[in-house]
């Protein structure tokens, strides 16, 4: 998985006073937790742009003054109703040797043969939780839509991988081809021709 660096200096004081000032200053304040004590530290704003404005995961090298460096992922993350302002952000320390949990995008790869015939893809589900090592870690899980005829779903059980573990009932649904309208009338146009063929024939 790709991994984004954080630079940041550790925080002194984290009472609502300093917290405020720090705000004020532009930067967010941060706790990393999983390690043997949580670290609070504190980062630009604008460092957060490529973690929290996106669809993608990825994990985290927090780089602080003073040498000190943590691989993490985003645990949770607090914005203001009203501006979006991003007021506080938690991360999770990671461990080589330790599974961790964390969503990762769906990635639609292939051509169903289903919407080639008019039907309509839906993507259900566009995160699926994941746990694995660090090192195993996906940029986002593959959901190969090639099979798929109209009105098949591809389900969760069909994404499995050997690097990771999907978190999600066995009947979690991914993705369906579902017919659309347009489809739908052209079929009914079709059975009703079909069937005033033969009431003609047989009046003659």
């Amino acid at each position: 998985m790709k991994s984004i660096t954080i630079k940041g200096s550790e925080r002194e004081s984290v009472g609502k006073v300093a917290t405020k000032a720090l705000r004020n200053a532009g930067a967010v304040p941060c706790v990393l937790y999983g390690g043997d004590q949580p670290v609070h530290f504190s980062a630009d704003e604008k460092a957060f742009k490529g973690l929290v404005y996106t669809p993608n995961a990825h994990t985290v090298e927090i780089d602080l003054e003073g040498g000190k460096k943590f691989n993490a992922i985003l645990q949770d993350i607090q914005v203001h109703p009203v501006s979006d302002k991003i007021l506080h952000i938690d991360f999770f320390q990671l461990h080589d040797d330790k599974e961790i949990t964390m969503e990762v995008p769906v990635k639609v790869t292939g051509v169903s043969p289903g919407v080639l015939l008019g039907g309509v893809l839906r993507l259900n589900t566009r995160r699926l939780k994941v746990k694995a090592l660090p090192k195993n870690l996906p940029d986002f899980v593959e959901a190969n839509i090639s099979e798929l005829e109209m009105g098949n779903k591809l389900y969760v059980t069909k994404l499995v991988s050997d690097d990771y573990k999907l978190l999600h009932p066995e009947n979690t649904v991914v993705a369906q081809v579902r017919i659309s309208r347009a489809a739908m009338k052209a079929a009914q146009e079709a059975a009703k021709a079909a069937k005033a063929g033969p009431a003609k024939e047989k009046k003659k």
